[in-house]
């Protein structure tokens, strides 16, 4: 598989996700991803995407302004 930006390989890794909503800043530690190995871009696969929004549901009326959450012991 391939990166869909610059074509350079993907191999399997841990990210940081970042999001922002309604001005509250979401930080998302360990998540697996496939990630170029020349570009440095991040692809999550569709379970991931999910998970990572339900994620994202859960804190978003718990916090403030920032969040910091590991994907490993997230609901």
């Amino acid at each position: 598989m391939n990166c869909f930006f610059c074509k350079g390989n993907l191999v399997d890794g841990t990210t940081t996700f970042m999001t922002e909503i309604d001005g509250c800043v979401i930080i998302i530690k360990n998540v697996p991803a496939k990630i170029c190995s020349q570009c440095g871009e991040a692809s999550y696969s569709d379970e991931v995407a999910k998970k990572l929004e339900g994620i994202i549901d859960s804190l978003r009326s718990s916090i403030t302004e920032v969040a910091v959450a590991d994907y490993r012991s997230a609901a």
